[in-house]
């Protein structure tokens, strides 16, 4: 059931186009009504023209690349009804004009032309249809119940037994100018007419109050779902299963051991993100009899395919009797021949001036008894192809429940896919970041020097995730990112997957399993690791003779020395399988190579991290790299520097100080006194080993392996020898 959610006292307080956003944020909420970052909605509005002084009609449209949920007023675009409308008559002398011509495609370069009051926005290629139809409130929306009649091979006729007559009908047509005039044909031929079901598409309905506008989206909406609904075949859905889901551990182990192959198969080009999809309604799809047949005709809605490609990649591979090598011989096979096709319909569909075939790997496979894996730029990306994919999912369950499913010819599908004016929005998109499409592990993300790498790399585009033995602080640390670079607009994945762009965990680095759990967690939110910062160390302050008992000797080096080690063999299997190049950083210290009374455990377990930095770099080339930064004397945020150990510092050097101060003011003093000791009089801080961090992951340092670089603030007696 689609709810209600329209609160007039909430409508009631505010501004006209205040409320086209609240209708439009209303809309967007519910999947059931339209998709992450798909349909539009608009209002004719009367404003004061800033040139004139004079009241103007003026249209306020979703803008191009907004998504309504998450739409405030400045995703809006804002054009002079007028003078859209007398675009027309530019485009009545046009030749050739037509559907899908170069006449058409050139009328979006005039709606900057009819922009009302410099606004920035940018118009869609929707806008002709809001414009052109006469009532003041038009919503254009992709339910996943009227898609389904637009999908069906009975589409006109279905509409018009379900509908009723105040609902029209028009066969596919590229959304456009053409589109536009051709329902202001529809709306001046018939007067009553409310709105119109575009086959392979979607919905477009109108009212001139933008509440009723509302309440007429949701009932048509309702209306088809209920229909839907009374003919839906129970547990012959798909034609029935044929394989049964597997239990969730056993699920999670495959994919642990599948996704970072598969991800190193799909990113023959560009790096991709995954997202799992493994609800009942997916799993229910990829494990029945049809969904092989289904999968293969294709999406119908242009908003699908766009993300989804023009059809996923399904694996006949039987959970219950084939194990992962099977799986990974079928995929492989299936891998090659999508290519194949993918290629095959470029070359059947291309035009002479279509731009260059893209990336011919898929961007959703389905696998019965797992459930679907999406792939995308970043999380955002693949968790909205995901969820396109769970709406054709019940496109093509609602079509096959009342008729039979038909998806968009190739070669109208190629016509979008490879659209011009698509491919000039692709390239007006800004560069991407140094580590977009990358995934970093930073562990010791808690605090200090591991928070500000999560940080820095997080700055730099990287999926970042937090480990660290306090779950709590590996959880801020990935809030404090999200909150500064978004959730992302997607709404999809299972568990962890349905995660942003950064996720804390836990890990005790002294035990391989919970390291290798750390690591599979890993892969399930984002399909595999790029590079791994490891910042995680332990200072055991000696007794007032300088001594540490033999438990605190051990586990010096059970932290400092073995928890790398096994975090770097734990994950040599991930990046070996994802045959994706990589790097890995390990903090180690000036202190590996400076003899001083008091720290002796720490300073034999920095020195052997340096050597196995050494043989680390040896084992795990050519594909990983393996460097390590080593600071010196980083006191603020510094879990190494409790009060306690600060202040025996302070009295140690006959630093003055009040018992009073508090921490950060005593740590501060203890700071200004190590910077005085460098060549450089400067204080060594978290953010200063994040840069360093940051050039040892990033292909700026493509040639640098088996190397320690000191940030010490230049050290004389640490000179590395």
């Amino acid at each position: 059931m689609v709810y209600q959610l329209w609160d007039d006292a909430v409508a009631g307080r505010l501004a006209p186009a205040e409320r086209l956003v609240y209708r439009s944020n209303l809309l967007g909420s519910d999947q059931r009504v339209t998709n992450t970052g798909g349909g539009n909605t608009s209002a004719k509005l009367v404003e004061r023209d800033p040139l004139t002084g004079r009241d103007t009609e003026v249209l306020w449209v979703k803008g191009s690349g907004g998504d309504l949920r998450t739409s405030g007023l400045q995703n809006f675009a804002s054009l002079y009804q007028e003078k859209l409308r007398a675009l027309q008559a530019i485009y009545a002398v046009a030749e050739p004009r037509g559907a899908k011509s170069a006449a058409e495609d050139r009328m979006v370069g005039y709606y900057p032309h009819c922009t009302f009051n410099l606004n920035p926005r940018a118009a869609s290629i929707d806008t002709p249809l809001h414009s052109f139809i006469p009532a003041r409130h038009v919503d254009h929306m992709h339910p996943n119940s009227v898609i389904a009649v637009a999908a069906c091979r009975r589409s006109k006729e279905l509409t018009a037994e379900i509908l009723g007559g105040e609902i029209g009908w028009t066969p596919w047509l590229r959304p456009g100018f053409e589109l536009g005039l051709e329902l202001e044909r529809m709306c001046k031929a018939d007067t009553g007419l409310k709105g119109v079901v575009l086959a392979q598409h979607g919905l477009i309905n109108w009212a001139d109050d933008d509440k009723a506008c509302y309440e007429l989206t949701l009932g048509l909406i309702e209306t088809a779902a209920r229909h839907i609904e009374s003919r839906d075949k129970g547990s012959q859905t798909f034609g029935g299963t044929k394989y049964q889901a597997l239990p969730e551990p056993e699920r999670d182990e495959i994919l642990f051991g599948l996704l970072p192959w598969l991800r190193g198969q799909v990113s023959t080009a560009r790096r991709f993100i995954a997202t799992v999809q493994a609800d009942a309604a997916i799993l229910r799809f990829v494990n029945s009899r049809d969904a092989a047949r289904l999968a293969e005709l294709g999406t119908s809605c242009p908003d699908h395919f766009l993300r989804t490609k023009i059809k996923p990649l399904y694996v006949d591979w039987d959970p219950q009797n084939e194990n992962l090598d099977a799986l990974k011989r079928k995929l492989g096979a299936g891998l090659e021949q999508y290519r194949r096709d993918y290629a095959g319909y470029y070359e059947a569909c291309k035009h002479p001036d279509s731009p260059a075939m893209r990336d011919p790997n898929p961007t959703v496979i389905l696998i019965p008894g797992i459930g679907m894996v999406a792939w995308g730029k970043d999380k955002s990306e693949s968790r909205v192809t995901a969820e396109f994919y769970n709406c054709a999912v019940e496109v093509m369950r609602g079509a096959e429940a009342i008729d039979e499913y038909i998806a968009l010819p190739q070669q109208e599908a190629f016509d979008i896919e490879y659209w011009l004016l698509e491919e000039a929005k692709l390239k007006r998109m800004p560069p991407e970041r140094e580590l977009a499409r990358n995934v970093a592990l930073v562990v010791g993300a808690g605090s200090g020097i591991g928070k500000a790498v999560a940080h820095r790399l997080a700055r730099e585009g990287a999926h970042v995730v937090c480990a660290d033995l306090s779950v709590e602080a590996a959880a801020a640390t990935a809030k404090e990112l999200t909150d500064i670079y978004g959730q992302g607009i997607g709404v999809a994945g299972t568990g962890i997957s349905g995660r942003g762009p950064a996720i804390g965990l836990q890990v005790n680095v002294t035990d391989r399993a919970s390291v290798r759990e750390m690591l599979k967690q890993a892969v399930l939110a984002y399909g595999g690791i790029d590079h791994i910062v490891v910042t995680a160390g332990v200072y055991v302050a000696p007794d007032r003779e300088g001594s540490i008992s033999d438990s605190q000797w051990k586990l010096t080096f059970d932290v400092n020395v073995m928890g790398s080690y096994l975090v770097a063999t734990e994950a040599r299997e991930v990046w070996e399988s994802q045959g994706l190049r990589g790097s890995l950083v390990l903090t180690t210290s000036v202190n590996a190579v400076v003899s001083k009374k008091g720290s002796l455990a720490y300073d034999s377990s920095k020195a052997a991290a340096n050597h196995l930095v050494r043989g680390l770099a040896v084992e795990l080339a050519p594909l990983v790299r393996v460097n390590a930064l080593a600071p010196a004397t980083v006191v603020a945020g510094s879990t190494m520097f409790p009060r306690e150990r600060v202040i025996a510092s302070l009295v140690k050097y006959e630093i003055p100080f009040e018992e009073s101060e508090d921490t950060e003011a005593l740590r501060g003093k203890l700071a200004d006194f190590y910077a005085q000791r460098t060549l450089t009089k400067s204080a060594i801080t978290p953010e200063d080993q994040a840069e360093t961090a940051l050039f040892l992951v990033s292909e700026r340092s493509s040639k640098i392996t088996g190397q320690v670089v000191s940030v010490d603030g230049g050290l004389q007696e640490a000179f590395l020898r």
